[in-house]
């Protein structure tokens, strides 16, 4: 066969997506480039690590919300920083703000619409990271928030980066969303994902994918914050206790009777965790609360709880005590349809492609991810772990990414897009 030139060059160009001026899209062709990526994703890294982003730091989030959304407009991507505050009902924060989220858009030419989330803020405090700065030790990068979900936003952020350098714009709709509050239970933020889960077709969710394997989650929990709020009446606890309604004692009786009201095979736990009563030794409590964490693996379960607690509550310990419950749902459980199943599916074999393997995790082990907002009323599927394998999330000395685990992520997640974009994955 005679080497034409000029068919080579149509071939270059079909190959690259029509743009002359754009990179090749072959799959061994994207292996190439996500390969060149690695150091520019731990410089990504120790940029976001240098900025302190704690939940309630709205300072710093500021600042790194920024960053996000300048990388993302040099990706090619239209950008709007979007304001957020919690519901006047929660319980803890009532309608204070909290951090804004980054939302990039880019339209192209294809046939489905998908949207990458991830979370900008951490469980620490302003000051604590001196105590973990960024830094790479053989195959482990370190650094304050990086493995829970520093390492997500720079995937996403080089995902995009990626797109935009080979020209891939066959897709219908490419889409990021990084929020503020995911680590405070999204009170912001909730609702705008399950409004966008129900406008893409596909969602992938860059937290953390596990230690020794890798894997892509099909279920997350549900949470739900308990406070019980008791009422008693006060007395003199030396002379005249009986006069008293101890509100102490009721709590007690309250959280002894209803410890157990979990089921460990539905994955269903309920633990109280803070309770506060009292100001004076020798006063009867005339006010006690109490606050518990609530986990289930469906949300049936949860409406099963709520109404068993409100029931329960109906029989006192003390006379004349008043008792307030609410039942505040933080995160719905994140259940998988057959389109999500479909995506896993093709997601390992994308893996098989780079002879890797990629476990799918199906049940949940008691953590709740953004992926249950996106996936409340979906459009099409939704997948959950699409970031960087680690460890020690939530620790404030042994927080890492295995530096390994860049490549073969940044090409799952690139591949991903690309293939559910041009429609080549069907359900």
């Amino acid at each position: 066969m005679r080497f034409c030139p000029a068919l080579m060059a149509a071939a270059l160009v079909l190959a690259v997506g029509l743009n002359p001026g754009a990179r090749a899209q072959t799959p061994a062709a994207v292996q190439a480039q996500v390969a060149e990526q690695v150091q520019p994703v731990l410089q990504s890294l120790k940029e976001m690590v240098s900025i302190e982003s704690g939940s309630r730091d709205l300072e710093g989030l500021s600042q790194i919300a920024g960053l996000v959304a300048r990388r993302l407009q040099a990706a090619g991507m239209q950008v709007q920083v979007l304001p957020a505050k919690a519901p006047d009902f929660h319980p803890q924060l009532k309608g204070a703000a909290v951090g804004s989220m980054v939302y990039a858009t880019r339209s192209g030419t294809g046939k489905r619409k998908v949207l990458l989330i991830a979370h900008m803020d951490t469980v620490y405090t302003k000051g604590m990271g001196a105590r973990q700065p960024f830094r790479v030790e053989g195959d482990k990068a370190w650094g304050l928030g990086i493995s829970d979900d520093k390492a997500g936003v720079a995937l996403a952020l080089h995902t995009a980066q990626l797109l935009d350098q080979m020209g891939f714009q066959n897709y219908a709709q490419f889409g990021v969303l990084i929020n503020a509050d995911e680590e405070i239970g999204s009170p912001g933020s909730g609702a705008y994902i399950t409004q966008l889960g129900a406008e893409y077709d596909a969602v992938f969710s860059f937290e953390g994918a596990g230690f020794e394997e890798d894997y892509v989650r099909l279920a997350t929990s549900s949470i739900a914050i308990v406070e019980m709020k008791i009422t008693g009446k006060a007395s003199h606890a030396g002379s005249s206790p009986e006069r008293g309604r101890n509100a102490l004692y009721e709590m007690a009786h309250q959280i002894l009777k209803t410890r157990e009201f979990g089921n460990a095979e539905k994955g269903l736990k309920i633990n109280w965790t803070v309770a506060n009563s009292g100001q004076t030794r020798n006063v009867i409590p005339a006010s006690a609360t109490a606050v518990a964490d609530v986990r289930a693996l469906a949300n049936e379960d949860m409406d099963a709880l709520e109404a068993r607690l409100r029931e329960a509550i109906k029989d006192k310990l003390i006379p004349e005590t008043g008792i307030e419950l609410s039942f505040y749902r933080s995160r719905p459980a994140f259940v998988s349809n057959a389109a999500s199943r479909v995506l896993a599916q093709h997601a390992q074999k994308i893996y098989q492609e780079i002879g890797k393997k990629l476990d799918l995790r199906e049940r949940a082990t008691g953590g709740g991810t953004d992926a249950a907002f996106a996936g409340l009323r979906p459009r099409g599927g939704v997948l959950e772990s699409f970031g960087l394998r680690g460890f020690g999330a939530h620790s404030n000395d042994d927080e890492y990414i295995f530096v390994s685990s860049i490549a073969p992520r940044l090409y799952l997640s690139t591949r991903m897009v690309m293939d559910v974009g041009r429609g080549a994955v069907s359900w």
